[in-house]
């Protein structure tokens, strides 16, 4: 107790804690605002299954992209490591190779992706209307992939030199682009779904351009230079590639549970599976803000471990982990007081009011359930200790997917009982994972 006091107290990794968190708040909040905005805007158009489509749609893009999120978090936890030994060079290998990864993944994704919108359709078994307007939005999206695994791999590479003003520009700048030419093709130029779609390509690669250019004057701040024979030797790739893969195998994991949550949605109907779409907006929205602390431990503990600070480590956790905290209970009573409110902005299509407002109880409680995933995902990437985050979440799909099976009989209540069982069982696995590496390992003692 005495420890953790003393860490609380600890005025300067306050400021680090919230140098860092601040920003990266600030940009990730935006992400769920332009989705709210897409329902917003799209709700209110006069058919239920056109708000369906973009959800739907949306949910298909948002499977491939994130399953590549470890282009992100393997980034900012070799670029943390290599920045706190002060290694310029290093630097220099994980930028190039996260966005040669990018680019390669973009183009297989692209192939792959048009038969696997059939596939993933046809399980949904959704209405004639929906699936044609799915399928559109989707295609149209898939011009933007390369952009948007280009900026996770920027990003991710930003927060690991401890930059958090970077990505706050590049998500920014993506997303207030998104937001304007959504209200304009979408409304203005009466594109309907498919204008949401094209707004979002151009703002991917809008940010993937900024990214781009923000990158030479970070580097000066951190000399060195890269060997361009390093990237021809197979073991300089071995270990970011090893921890990509356990990342991918996770966030795939992770996607499945969402995807699982479209296709029971859709077979509930078009207004649940809208009325879901709007819930789950605001869950994005708490994951997001609360992700800003998690950035701050991956790039705070992944700094701390390659200069061999243990104290310094400790204290990042201890503070970050108290403002998520805070931060979850205060989501947790905005979505009870306001969640009405947040519903009724998103859409005025008295059916999907209807559902949402009726299932707004389990947004309420996701935030107190959710937020120890968030947090401990930060220290395993900021440690690059993807095989435990592999497993604690294969851990926490195996033992779920027997609750959602049972649960089905109470239709949509039993959908979200069994993802918030799934949640719970998310955080104590990480935190087993966390307590039995710290019986091994000195840097994980330190913490756990």
């Amino acid at each position: 107790m005495n420890s953790f006091l003393d860490a609380w107290r600890h005025k300067p990794t306050h400021r680090r804690v919230w140098s860092m968190a601040a920003p990266m708040i600030l940009s990730n909040i935006s992400v769920p605002l332009v989705a709210l905005v897409d329902s917003a805007v799209i709700g209110h158009l006069p058919h239920a299954h056109q708000l369906g489509a973009a959800a739907v749609g949306g949910s298909l893009y948002t499977l491939l992209v994130w399953a590549m999120g470890f282009l992100r978090m393997g980034s900012t936890g070799f670029a943390a490591q290599a920045a706190g030994r002060e290694d310029g060079g290093a630097l220099r290998q994980v930028l190039l190779q996260g966005l040669l990864l990018a680019f390669g993944l973009a183009l297989v994704l692209g192939v792959m992706a048009v038969p696997f919108t059939g596939l993933a359709l046809g399980l949904m078994q959704p209405s004639v209307e929906l699936d044609a307007l799915a399928r559109e939005y989707f295609h149209t999206r898939l011009f933007g992939l390369p952009a948007a695994l280009a900026s996770y791999a920027l990003v991710g590479w930003f927060l690991g030199t401890q930059n958090a003003r970077a990505p706050l520009a590049i998500l920014l700048t993506t997303n207030l682009i998104n937001l304007v030419l959504d209200l304009w093709f979408v409304l203005g130029l009466d594109w309907g779904v498919a204008g949401a779609a094209r707004a979002s390509v151009v703002a991917e690669w809008s940010g993937a351009l900024l990214g781009l250019a923000l990158t030479r004057r970070a580097l000066r701040r951190h000399p060195g230079h890269l060997d361009p024979t390093r990237l021809m030797r197979w073991h300089n790739w071995r270990p970011l590639l090893a921890v990509n893969r356990d990342i991918f195998i996770r966030t795939l994991a992770l996607e499945l549970v969402f995807f699982l949550i479209t296709v029971q949605g859709t077979r509930l109907g078009d207004a649940t599976v809208a009325a879901n779409a709007l819930l789950l907006n605001g869950l994005l929205l708490t994951a997001h803000a609360l992700d800003g602390l998690a950035h701050a431990v991956e790039a705070l503990c992944g700094h701390a471990i390659g200069a061999r600070d243990r104290l310094t480590l400790r204290r990042s956790l201890i503070v970050a982990g108290a403002w998520s905290l805070l931060a979850s209970l205060c989501f947790a009573l905005f979505f009870m007081v306001g969640g009405g409110l947040f519903i009724d902005l998103q859409s005025d299509i008295p059916a999907v009011r209807d559902v949402a407002h009726r299932f707004l109880p389990y947004l309420a409680v996701l935030p107190m359930v959710a937020v120890w995933s968030y947090l401990l995902d930060g220290l395993f990437i900021g440690a690059t200790r993807a095989r435990e985050m592999r497993n604690a979440m294969l851990i926490a799909v195996l033992l779920s997917l027997p609750v959602g099976w049972a649960l089905q009989p109470l239709g949509n209540h039993g959908l979200w009982l069994a993802f918030l069982c799934f949640m719970l069982i998310r955080g104590l696995s990480l935190g087993a994972m966390g307590w039995r590496l710290g019986k091994r390992d000195a840097w994980f003692g330190a913490v756990c």
